[in-house]
């Protein structure tokens, strides 16, 4: 591909499936981006950063409590980024309602909701592609295995990381009915499709707790017949937004009393600086939020400037899925999480409206 644009040629790896690390050693590289299946996420960022380079990530950046830590850590003893490509944060609406939390608003913050509500059934039973590895962690694992498109984006209006951060949570889960019952219809009832037994449930619920006393309730919805979803919701002492299934906010002294309006009545006045600057070049992937994450990156990294997520953020959003795992194994006890910051999370400044 390389090539036929009129480039030189790239190097391949392809000695085996960790010949990135063969690649992270040998290439004058500034920044590592990883877009694999979920168990390389760890392994290729550590790499990148043990051999002085950046290191960015497809979500989730870790699966374990452990990984996130390995990643804390080389990324602190390295003094390299490790950042996590949460491009819903990045998204119109998501950064609209981060741009009215920073300019009070909704108030002070009390609740949000977000979550991954998406039917994947057809990927995970398809033979190319996430259907090849993804499958796999619905038949062992039985907790939100995909946090972090909900959580970051209301992690970021609670400062999380920046004056709050995640406490504990308590999580359950429903039956698992859905992927056998499709298996049925695909493949037959006898197939080993519908009769392979699937950990995971096909709702999981989760309710997380800051230190600062505001609650978040997580979803994680891939194995039901519905409409796409991030349950995208922000509620305060002066209002409330929210993004599906209708884009609505409701300020109390502006809306009329007990009614919801359209969001966009409020563009005007609180459409984020960032999208405002980008909107027309931020065409593509994920309804332009694709080409706003990679942008901010590259403008991060090339002027020496904080990025917007850091390897902190990686850890605390993604060691949601074992610990609601835990939670869930445990009939819904509370599972503490760890402070990935060591503290610091008391005195770093909160993310900022950047311009753009």
């Amino acid at each position: 591909m390389g090539a036929e644009a009129g480039q030189p040629e790239p190097a391949g790896y392809s000695r085996g499936e960790t010949d990135f690390k063969r690649m992270c050693e040998n290439e004058d590289l500034d920044l590592v981006f990883n877009a694999t299946p979920w168990k390389w996420h760890v392994p290729v960022c550590v790499a990148a950063m043990e051999n002085a380079k950046h290191a960015a990530t497809e979500v989730p950046a870790a699966v374990t409590l452990d990984e996130c830590w390995q990643l804390v850590e080389a990324s602190e003893r390295t003094r390299k980024h490790c950042v996590m490509m949460e491009n819903c944060c990045y998204d119109r609406t998501e950064l609209m309602i981060l741009n009215m939390v920073r300019k009070g608003l909704l108030g002070e913050l009390l609740h949000a909701q977000g979550g991954y509500l998406h039917d994947l059934r057809d990927l995970k039973f398809s033979s190319s592609g996430e259907g090849l590895w993804r499958t796999a962690h619905s038949i062992k694992r039985n907790g939100d295995l995909y946090p972090t498109h909900g959580l970051g984006p209301v992690a970021q209006c609670m400062n999380v990381n920046r004056g709050n951060r995640f406490d504990y949570l308590v999580s359950m889960s429903c039956n698992s009915r859905g992927l056998n019952l499709l298996a049925a219809e695909k493949f037959g009832p006898n197939s080993l499709q519908a009769k392979q037994k699937y950990a995971l449930g096909d709702v999981v619920t989760t309710l997380i707790r800051t230190v600062k006393g505001q609650t978040i309730v997580l979803t994680h919805d891939t194995n039901t017949p519905r409409p796409y979803s991030r349950d995208i919701l922000v509620q305060g002492t002066k209002g409330i937004v929210r993004k599906y299934p209708e884009e609505k906010i409701h300020i109390e002294g502006r809306s009329e009393p007990h009614t919801w309006e359209p969001l966009e009545n409020y563009a005007a006045e609180y459409e984020h600086p960032l999208w405002k600057a980008h909107a027309q070049k931020a065409e593509g992937g994920h309804g332009g939020m694709d080409y706003i994450e990679d942008y901010r990156l590259i403008q991060a990294l090339q002027t020496g400037t904080p990025t917007d997520m850091d390897v902190y953020d990686a850890a605390a959003w993604s060691v949601v899925s074992e610990l609601t795992e835990r939670s869930i194994a445990n009939r819904g006890r509370s599972v503490d999480f760890p402070d990935f910051t060591r503290g610091k999370w008391k005195t770093n400044p909160p993310l900022g409206i950047i311009e753009g």
